[in-house]
C-alpha cells in the first residue's frame, strides 16, 4: 500500500505492512557486487494515521526509516507514534560521518516503541541498533516468529554478504560505539600467543577460510570479526577471542567454561571441568556423555541407536544455546551440565536477552536474536549452531519425530534451565508425586504420550489413546485440574496446552 490510511492500533497487521513495503525496495546500482537489503518500515501514529516507506522509495540507498522520518515526516510531532521496521534500525557509528544511524534518528523523533523484524546481521550493527533504543527507553518488540522467516528468506543473499563482510572501519564517528558486553574490549594482559593455534585451524577448515592461520590476512578477519583489536602496533585478542580460542580461558574470564556432572544410580557422582576453548567445549561434553551414559531402554537396538542420537543432538543444541546465548556479565555463575539416567539439565546463567521472554522460550517459538553476536556467528560458521535462532525450534521437531518428550525451559535465578528427559517415563517422574497418585492409570497413559507434545485438541488426544470422546474429554479436564494442562479456546477453537515440569 502506498501513501497513509487511518486505523486502529492492530501489531500483527503493521508488521504485515511493513513486509508488503519491504518488497518494494529498489536494489542500488553498484560494482561492488554488494547485495542491497530489502527493508520497509510503517509508522502508527496516535491518530490512527498510518504511513509507510521501503528502502531506495524516493532516492537511490536512502534507508526505509529515513525516508518515513527525514522525508515524509520531517516536520511532524511524532510523540506517541510506534515504527515497524523489517531490519534493525542501524546503529550509532555504522555510517560514515555526518550521517546518523537510523537507531538515533527514531529516538531524536521522539518514538518511544519500535518493533523490529529481524538482526541486522553485518558486524557494524548487529544488536547494537536494537541496543542503542533500548538505552534510550524505547520499548522495543520483535516481529512474529512467522513473519521473521519471511524477512529472512527475502533477504537471504545480503543475509548470507553481511555475515561474511567484515566490519568497515569507524571514521570520524559522532559516538562511541554501542558496546554490548564488556568482553568486545581486550583483556588487560591477554596476548596473541594466549590463543589455541589448533582451535584456530579447526575454525578456519570447517569455515573455508583460505588464508593461513598465522597470515596477516587471517588476524586482520579476526580483527574484522571483533576477536582481536590493535593496541598502538599490536594485536591484542578481546574478551571475546579469548573465550573462543583460548587456551585457558577461565585464567582470565572465571566465568567462562562448562562445569560437567554425572549422578550414577548407586548414588556416585563424576564431575569434569571443560576449560579450553569454547569452540571445542560441545563436542568434548557429548563424548563424555556418550562414554559414560547408559543407553536408554528400548525394544530394538535400532530404536535404541536414533533414540540416542536424537537426544544427543539435543544436549549438543542445549549446550551450544547455554554458552552462546549466556549473560558473561554474571561472573559468579558458569553454564553447567547434569545428567542422570533419566534426563540431562543444562544451565546457562542470565534470562534470555530482551525482549525475548521465558513464555516463548517455553513454546519454542522465541523471535531471534543473539544476545553475543561475535559467538554465534564463529559458532555457526563452524556449524555448530544453527542459522540464527533456528536451533530453538528445530529442538521441538526433532524431540516430536523421535518420540521423546518435549524438553522443558524454566527460570530459576539466575540461570535458564534446559530439562531434556531420555523417555516419557522421566517426564512423568518430573510430576510431584502427589499429583501422580490421583491420575488413574489410564491417565497416566496419557500423560504419557502428552508429554511429546506441545498441545492437542480432544480429537487428536482419542485417536491416539484410542478412546471414546466422552472419555478423553475427562481425561483432559482431569489433567487441567490438576495443572499438567492449560486450556485454550472455547468451543472447537479448544485447544490444551502442556505444562512442562
Amino acid at each position: 500500500m502506498v501513501g497513509k490510511e487511518k486505523s486502529v492500533f492492530d501489531p500483527r497487521r503493521m508488521m504485515e505492512m511493513a513486509i508488503e513495503a519491504m518488497r518494494h525496495s529498489v536494489a542500488e546500482r553498484r560494482t561492488d557486487g554488494k547485495a542491497s537489503p530489502k527493508v520497509g518500515a510503517v509508522l502508527w501514529k496516535p491518530d490512527g494515521t498510518i504511513e509507510e516507506a521501503w528502502r531506495s522509495e524516493l532516492r537511490d540507498g536512502d534507508h526505509a526509516e529515513y525516508t518515513l522520518l527525514e522525508r515524509k515526516n520531517r516536520d511532524a510531532k511524532l510523540d506517541g507514534a510506534v515504527m515497524f521496521a523489517t531490519l534493525e534500525p542501524c546503529a550509532p557509528g555504522s555510517r560514515h560521518h555526518p550521517k546518523l544511524g537510523c537507531a538515533e534518528r527514531i529516538v531524536l523523533a521522539r518514538i518511544k516503541e519500535v518493533y523490529v523484524g529481524i538482526e541486522d546481521p553485518d558486524p557494524t550493527v548487529d544488536r547494537k541498533g536494537i541496543k542503542y533504543l533500548q538505552d534510550c527507553d524505547v520499548i522495543v518488540h520483535m516481529f512474529d516468529r512467522d513473519l521473521q522467516e519471511e524477512i529472512q528468506a527475502a533477504n537471504k543473499e545480503f543475509i548470507e554478504q553481511a555475515l561474511e563482510r567484515a566490519a568497515a572501519a569507524r571514521e570520524a564517528q559522532k559516538h562511541e560505539p554501542v558496546v554490548l558486553s564488556a568482553l568486545e574490549r581486550v583483556l588487560p594482559a591477554a596476548q596473541l600467543g594466549d590463543l589455541d593455534a589448533g582451535a584456530l585451524e579447526e575454525y578456519r577448515s570447517i569455515s573455508g577460510i583460505p588464508e593461513k592461520v598465522e597470515s596477516p590476512e587471517f588476524k586482520r578477519r579476526l580483527m574484522f570479526q571483533g576477536l582481536v583489536r590493535e593496541e598502538g602496533a599490536v594485536l591484542v585478542p578481546t574478551g571475546f577471542g579469548v573465550l573462543l580460542f583460548g587456551k585457558e580461558p577461565r585464567s582470565q574470564i572465571v566465568q567462562a567454561g562448562l562445569l560437567g556432572t554425572i549422578h550414577y544410580a548407586d548414588g556416585r557422582e563424576e564431575t569434569r571441568d571443560f576449560d579450553g576453548p569454547v569452540v571445542d567445549i560441545p563436542a568434548q561434553a557429548i563424548q563424555w556423555l556418550k562414554d559414560k551414559l547408559p543407553n536408554p531402554i528400548v525394544r530394538t537396538q535400532a530404536k535404541r541407536a536414533d533414540l540416542q542420537e536424537t537426544l544427543f543432538e539435543l544436549i549438543r543444541e542445549g549446550i551450544v544455546n547455554a554458552l552462546v546465548h549466556r549473560d558473561y556479565s554474571i561472573a559468579g555463575a558458569k553454564c553447567q551440565l547434569s545428567a542422570s539416567e533419566d534426563k540431562v539439565v543444562v544451565m546457562s546463567p542470565g534470562m534470555p536477552v530482551a525482549p525475548i521472554t521465558m513464555e516463548q522460550m517455553r513454546s519454542f517459538d522465541a523471535p531471534m536474536l543473539s544476545r553475543n553476536p561475535a559467538l554465534h556467528y564463529v559458532f555457526a560458521k563452524m556449524r555448530l549452531a544453527e542459522e540464527r535462532g533456528l536451533g530453538l525450534k528445530s529442538m521441538k521437531y526433532r524431540a516430536q519425530a523421535a518420540g521423546l518428550p518435549l524438553p522443558s525451559y524454566a527460570f530459576k535465578a539466575p540461570y535458564v534451565v534446559l530439562t531434556l528427559y531420555r523417555d516419557a517415563k522421566a517426564a512423568i517422574s518430573g510430576v510431584a508425586s502427589e499429583v501422580l497418585r490421583k491420575l488413574s492409570e489410564a491417565e497416566r497413559n496419557g500423560w504419557n504420550w502428552l508429554v511429546t507434545k506441545e498441545s492437542i485438541t480432544t480429537a487428536e488426544y482419542q485417536i491416539a489413546l484410542g478412546l471414546p470422546n466422552r472419555t478423553a474429554k475427562n481425561h483432559l479436564k482431569r489433567l487441567a485440574e490438576l495443572g499438567l494442562l492449560r486450556k485454550k479456546g472455547a468451543g472447537r477453537a479448544t485447544r490444551y496446552e502442556v505444562v512442562r515440569p
